[in-house]
């Protein structure tokens, strides 16, 4: 099912059901997505305005790269749901016989290496998306900053999000070493990036009350 093609009303739907996909991870893909929306709805507010006339051509190629965040992060919604699927899938596998719990292992192992590799990508999206987030609400309009707000808000929230269904996951692995490394790189991007969101969520908050 394309998830990132159904109608609002659809998704919240499908979501709230017992059906194992979609989960966290596409909803933090979806919410990461909507930071890049409100980004560019900025953008498109701060275009062809003679005060922002210096940095048109800066906004214009910040809001591409936004539609380029906002395309991966919206094929992400599909990915984690194929991936929870196939270690649902995996879970399910019998492990009565030594090769039954070997092969199983093996498959686990795999599967969730794979579940992990979804909501990493989804945060290095959303860390990407902060920096850019960061640029809008010190050169777009001043009419749209609590948009902007906003959208450092949304992607913190996806971030912190993603970050949760890695944990879930590397928690399970065997292999210890890439589980840590994991583990390492979320810590990282937690701190630096969910850092640099509140920083711009605090300065539009001042420029409001």
């Amino acid at each position: 099912m394309g998830y990132s093609t159904l109608k609002c009303t659809e998704f919240v739907e499908v979501l709230a059901s017992k059906a194992p996909v979609p989960g966290g991870g596409s909803a933090s893909a979806l919410v990461g997505a909507i930071s890049t929306a409100l980004c560019n709805m900025v953008g498109n507010l701060t275009v062809g305005k003679k005060k922002y006339a210096a940095v048109e051509a800066e906004i214009i190629r910040m809001m591409e790269k936004a539609k380029e965040l906002q395309d991966v992060l919206l094929e992400l919604i599909e990915k984690d749901a194929e991936v929870f699927e196939s270690l649902s899938r995996a879970y399910a596998l019998p492990k009565e016989s030594e090769t039954e719990r070997t092969e199983k292992a093996k498959v686990m192992e795999r599967c969730l290496r794979d579940a992990c590799s979804v909501p990493m990508d989804i945060m290095r999206g959303c860390c990407e998306m902060i920096c850019l987030i960061a640029m809008f609400a010190e050169k777009g309009s001043v009419l749209a900053v609590s948009d902007v707000g906003v959208a450092a808000a949304c992607c913190k929230g996806a971030l912190q999000g993603a970050s949760l269904n890695v944990y879930s996951n590397t928690k399970f692995m065997e292999n210890r070493e890439c589980a840590e490394k994991l583990n390492k790189e979320c810590e990282e991007m937690l701190g630096k990036y969910g850092s640099m969101a509140d920083e711009v969520f605090d300065s539009v908050l001042k420029k409001l009350i």
